[in-house]
């Protein structure tokens, strides 16, 4: 049974020790800090630690992605041949569209959910700096796009050697490869991280990425159309200055230059003055891109 109101004693606050101590743990410092963010970074572009449904879409572009490399190399055994159909460097330009799904898919995981949900202030709460932020992030969306373009290269060149075929020209293009899945790497990522970087809403970002690569190649198509390279095997030289137009044509391009890979009527840096150029643009969409993303995360 309550007592009457009038016989109640005062409430009193009461303070309890629950043993709060500072932290005297170490400080693992900006190093270990941007560290854990690119790995934070690289993880969510496979949406590993995440929901199941965060992982379906990466993926599935890795499994489309590799499984045409499986079938190559198993019709290049069963036929054989001394060479694979299809060339290293080749193979993501014949998958470009896969791979630019991958980046405008997942460049907005790693750059807008933090603007969305104001989280990128909290970053800055510690000692990593702005710039150390931008270097964690475009350094995790390289890394993974060159994943998703090595993997394939892999099951070609063990597929290659082990099916027989000559492993001194197999080793050289395979290093080719490489050296074009960074290119590719380095060139989208630059560009669709810009792009993320300036939205908030996931969906915006992944339409205007799409769409700028999709509207910049097209365009190069029908530029390409009307300098005449559509209009037989072998297209005039100055037809290759397209290129510039689509940065999957830039690399493809450049690559096919610098190897001396595909054929003359192949897309291809026309001459030396082309090589240069061709990598001058490359080289300042990566580091005009990287530039800006530094510059708009400075007023954050």
């Amino acid at each position: 049974m309550s007592l009457p109101p009038e016989t109640r004693t005062a409430e009193t606050g009461v303070i309890h020790d629950i043993g709060y101590r500072g932290y005297t743990g170490p400080r693992l410092g900006r190093g270990y800090a941007t560290r854990s963010l690119f790995t934070q970074g690289l993880r969510a572009a496979y949406g590993l630690g995440r929901s199941g449904r965060s992982k379906v879409l990466p993926m599935l572009v890795l499994a489309v992605l590799t499984l045409p490399a499986v079938v190559i190399v198993a019709l290049a055994i069963v036929q054989d041949r001394s060479e694979l159909p299809l060339d290293y460097p080749s193979y993501p330009s014949a998958l470009g569209l896969v791979v630019e799904l991958f980046v405008a898919a997942q460049a907005p995981v790693l750059m807008s959910r933090d603007l969305r949900y104001n989280t990128v202030p909290l970053y800055f709460s510690r000692p990593i700096t702005r710039g150390d932020y931008v270097r964690a992030k475009f350094g995790a969306m390289a890394v993974a796009m060159m994943l998703l373009m090595t993997a394939p290269m892999v099951v070609l060149y063990l597929g290659a050697v082990l099916g027989g075929m000559p492993f001194g020209h197999n080793t050289a293009h395979f290093l080719y490869g490489l050296a074009a899945a960074v290119l590719y790497a380095l060139v989208y990522s630059a560009v669709g991280l810009l792009i993320a970087a300036s939205t908030p809403r996931r969906g915006f970002g992944v339409a205007a990425i799409m769409g700028f690569l999709v509207v910049s190649q097209g365009i190069a198509i029908v530029i390409l159309g009307i300098a005449g390279g559509l209009d037989g095997p072998v297209p005039p030289e100055s037809a290759n200055w397209v290129g510039l137009l689509s940065p999957g044509w830039l690399v493809e391009g450049l690559v096919n230059r610098l190897f001396g890979l595909g054929s003359a009527g192949e897309l291809h840096a026309p001459g030396a003055l082309g090589v240069t150029v061709f990598a001058l643009e490359a080289a300042v969409i990566v580091a005009g891109s990287y530039g800006l993303l530094r510059r708009r995360y400075r007023g954050i």
